[in-house]
């Protein structure tokens, strides 16, 4: 089995709960299929609320339910437009924060074309013409396994438990 290497007070698993995870924390924002999905529509060029439902296959009330939580995370910003004779409406854009989530969605989409498509997937995304990646890697570019990976408290955490 590929493992993190736990160390300090990380190393004795049963000494401590992960408490505060940012994993935990992020999937509170994107942890359902629709928000995953609106996501991923965004990417594919999408910014209108009747685009994402219809794209995505939710009902209009998932869809404003889920686009208000995106957007109050910060990871969607509306901006206003108005087609000729009708009200002013609102379009969604990706901000940084939710552009910084492609390396994960396009790390989903890789693992789903690996294990549950037969053959690969539907769709080949590439940059300069060669097939784009989502991996880890060190600073000088080789790819890292879990078991390369150290896990230690931050700085942050080291000083909250002063």
């Amino acid at each position: 089995m590929a493992a993190m290497t736990l160390e300090g007070g990380l190393a004795d698993r049963s000494a401590w709960t992960a408490n505060r995870c940012s994993i935990d924390r992020a999937m509170g924002i994107i942890g359902t299929r629709s928000a995953v999905l609106i996501l991923r529509e965004a990417f594919y060029g999408t910014t209108r609320f009747d685009d994402f439902a219809k794209r995505v296959g939710i009902t209009e009330a998932v869809a404003a339910a889920r686009l208000k939580d995106l957007t109050t995370a910060g990871l969607f910003e509306k901006s206003p437009y108005r087609e000729a004779g009708q009200r002013t409406r609102y379009e969604y854009l990706l901000t940084e924060m939710g552009n910084d989530l492609l390396p994960v969605l396009l790390g989903l989409m890789q693992w789903g074309d690996k294990y549950l498509q037969d053959g690969g997937g539907p769709l080949e995304v590439t940059v300069d013409g060669e097939p784009a990646h989502a991996d880890v890697r060190g600073l000088g570019g080789s790819p890292v396994t879990a078991e390369d990976l150290v896990v230690r408290p931050s700085r942050q955490a080291q000083n909250r438990m002063r």
